[in-house]
């Protein structure tokens, strides 16, 4: 297939893809740009509200600081007084307000000069509890203050506090409602050291500073679920109060801010209480900041960076027509290759497929042969062993069907074999990984070796520590072991000798075992782990080339792998790799 065969839907096809990526990625990029310029605006409007409201708290809670000390002082100096003590320790109600009434007279506010600049010790009402935190009446409501039954309830606790309160009353007067910031201080015994009686006094609330109102807040007391805020009439109250109310209830802290919906706009919302850990009901500083400003901000800013990404996009689209054209070539190319390469794949796969069912042919075939073999082979093994067993048999016929016996057992050990190599080659023989001592199965061997015919003429050098363990299966691994030292047995000259040789090399076990002897020749040593490969050494040696193969492809199911090391200079030295088997699985393996 050449390029310009191409089919060009599919080449407008691509581009067109390329072109609306492209569009995609600079669409993402403005938008995620916008997105995070946005977020930015509004976490710093909020910030900014947020320190303003926190600066005006700040001064708010300076001056009611003062006003707490000064008040505290006066407490104890009034406490001081006999006539004050003497009412409260001796239970003269009666007295106490009359004898308190000069004491405290500096106390009230002027009520004939309103206009009197304000002082921080100016209150509006002021009254005792007892020791049980009720309010003891007034005789006079006029000199202290005068509070309806309600309100005058509402400053009574459940005990005479031992530390300082602050709370917040609610008044209503001829239509027009206010609040009033009210501090109890306990009066302490001066005999006992027992608290038996609190005052309470009544304040204007302090306001927030100026600045805050030039920041468009609307300040407020939050109050018994009703917010104090004259500005805030009829339904937009009522909407405000029950935002609040939600926002406080679902937050955990005492302070904080939400934004809601007001007025069809969106407000910031601050709160933050002003008597925690005070017995009277909690009250909130609550400041509300219409957004407007800000949302106005947050669309110009998005028309630009809609206007920017209107301009991004279409100079990207030209580049990507320019690009998609560049880019487009190298890509059809490809496609061309690719079909190419496909096809010969296909080929490739189809090729492999044919070899694999062959392969399995071949192994079923061999498994099959080998398995029908078993059978006959034993019968004419006892056949064989039933016929020389006769008495009219000659010494030569004995001969002649002794010889015919071991024929048989060398026709087993190839059936044997081919089993074993089926097996491996269907993927059917499976490895039982356990702590396998070497050391003893190479002594076992030794002395199986010097059993066996030219066994004992053999010198036999060993170099192994004792107790060495191998990861494997006890049987295959006497296996490899046979093969090995059956080659070494009978390619070895007469009065030769055999060196075994096996140490620990980090994770691996590194056995060797050589021989004197006839070298192999340097071109059959790449085919020697061939199946039936039988080298011109081994002319006159009787075997069926099937054991090195075998104990390779072994080695190699124990993660291992079989070598030739050297052979040359009448020396054969082959190599056996095991994985080492880890000291803890010894262990165990010695416990039982």
């Amino acid at each position: 297939m050449e390029l310009e065969k191409l089919p060009n839907a599919d080449v407008r096809r691509f581009r067109t893809k390329l072109l609306i990526a492209m569009a995609l990625v600079v669409a993402t990029i403005t938008a995620t740009g916008l997105y995070y310029a946005e977020r930015k605006v509004a976490a710093e409007t909020e910030h900014d509200l947020q320190r303003d409201f926190q600066l005006g708290l700040t001064s708010l809670h300076g001056v009611q600081e003062v006003r707490h000390a000064a008040l505290a002082e006066r407490c104890r100096a009034l406490v001081e007084r006999p006539r004050i003590h003497a009412a409260l320790e001796d239970n003269a109600l009666d007295l106490l307000y009359p004898s308190a009434r000069d004491e405290l007279r500096d106390l009230m506010e002027d009520n004939a000069a309103p206009e009197a600049p304000p002082r921080i010790l100016r209150a509006r009402f002021y009254r005792f509890l007892d020791a049980k935190g009720a309010v003891i009446p007034p005789s006079n409501a006029a000199d202290v203050g005068e509070l309806r039954a309600e309100e005058d309830a509402s400053i009574a606790l459940s005990h005479v506090p031992e530390q300082q309160q602050l709370g917040y009353i609610r008044h209503r007067h001829e239509g027009s409602e206010w609040i009033d910031e009210v501090i109890a201080l306990p009066i302490i015994s001066t005999e006992t050291g027992d608290v038996i009686a609190a005052l309470v006094v009544g304040f204007k609330p302090v306001e927030m500073n100026g600045e805050i109102s030039e920041r468009e807040f609307r300040s407020g007391i939050w109050l018994n679920s009703r917010l104090q805020l004259p500005a805030l009439r009829g339904e937009l109250r009522a909407s405000v109060e029950g935002a609040i109310s939600a926002t406080i209830a679902a937050a955990s802290a005492s302070s904080g801010s939400a934004r809601v919906s007001l007025e069809n706009s969106e407000q910031q919302l601050f709160f933050k209480r002003l008597n925690p850990d005070s017995l009277f009901p909690p009250a909130y500083e609550v400041c509300l900041y219409p957004l407007t400003d800000l949302l106005k901000r947050q669309r110009a800013l998005r028309w630009e960076a809609g206007s920017a990404s209107a301009l991004l996009m279409l100079g990207g689209v030209m580049v990507s027509r320019f690009l998609a054209a560049r880019l487009a070539r190298p890509v059809e190319q490809l496609a061309v290759d690719s079909e190419e390469n496909r096809t010969q794949r296909v080929r490739a796969e189809a090729a492999l497929e044919i070899t694999s069912e062959e392969l399995q042919r071949a192994a079923r075939f061999s498994a099959d042969a080998s398995h029908q073999l078993k059978t006959p082979v034993t019968v004419l093994r006892a056949g064989l062993e039933g016929l020389l067993s006769r008495e009219s048999l000659t010494s030569e016929e004995c001969n002649e069907v002794s010889a015919l016996i071991h024929q048989t057992y060398r026709l087993t050990g190839i059936v044997e074999d081919l089993l074993l190599l089926s097996r491996m080659d269907a993927g059917r023989l499976a490895i039982e990984f356990t702590p396998v001592n070497l050391s003893l199965l190479l002594e076992a061997w030794m002395d199986d070796l010097s059993a066996q015919p030219g066994g004992r003429e053999l010198a036999i050098e060993t170099d192994f520590p004792p107790g060495l363990h191998m990861a494997g299966e006890k049987r295959y691994a006497s296996l490899i072991l046979q093969n090995l030292f059956e080659n070494a047995r009978k390619y070895n000259r007469p009065g030769g000798r055999i060196r075994i040789a096996a140490k620990a090399d980090g994770e691996w076990i590194s056995l060797t075992i050589g021989n004197t002897g006839r070298s192999i020749p340097v071109a059959a040593q790449d085919h020697i782990f061939e199946r039936f490969h039988r080298g011109s050494i081994g002319e006159n040696v009787p075997g069926h080339g099937l054991g090195l193969n075998l104990a390779r492809e072994l080695a190699r199911l124990h993660f291992g792998d079989l070598t030739l090391l050297r052979s040359s200079e009448d020396w054969t030295e082959f190599e056996v790799r095991f994985r080492l088997a880890q000291p803890a699985e010894v262990g165990r393996l010695s416990v039982a």
